[in-house]
């Protein structure tokens, strides 16, 4: 925070853009310290001025919400040939020899 006159005020930026040849449009926007600190240092970092370097974050920022998403590749299963049946679970075979084993009473030899 800023002193101003004995009391605290938020820091902010005033940006100037030529709108017309003989108007200026300028607009104040209050940012929280620590963005203008990593702005003022960013700044200071690329030897830009402090406009310059708020104008290109505020358009990375806007370019990226206007950036369609990327489209995923659709989840394919690719069908193989097997030996067994359809409908026949090569993990249960175990299970299903255990089952016949019991039923026909050859359990246990």
């Amino acid at each position: 925070m800023e002193r101003a006159r004995g009391r605290e005020r938020a820091a902010h930026i005033d940006i100037i853009r030529s709108a017309h040849q003989y108007a200026l449009v300028r607009t104040t926007i209050d940012l929280d310290d620590d963005l203008t600190e990593k702005l003022r240092r960013l700044a200071t970092k690329q030897g830009a001025s402090l406009k310059t370097v708020v104008n290109q974050a505020i358009r990375r920022g806007l370019a990226a919400q206007e950036r369609p998403l990327r489209r995923r590749t659709p989840f394919r299963v690719e069908p193989f040939d097997s030996a067994f049946r359809t409908g026949v679970d090569p993990v249960k075979l175990n299970q299903l020899v255990d089952e016949l084993e019991i039923r026909d009473g050859l359990g246990g030899r």
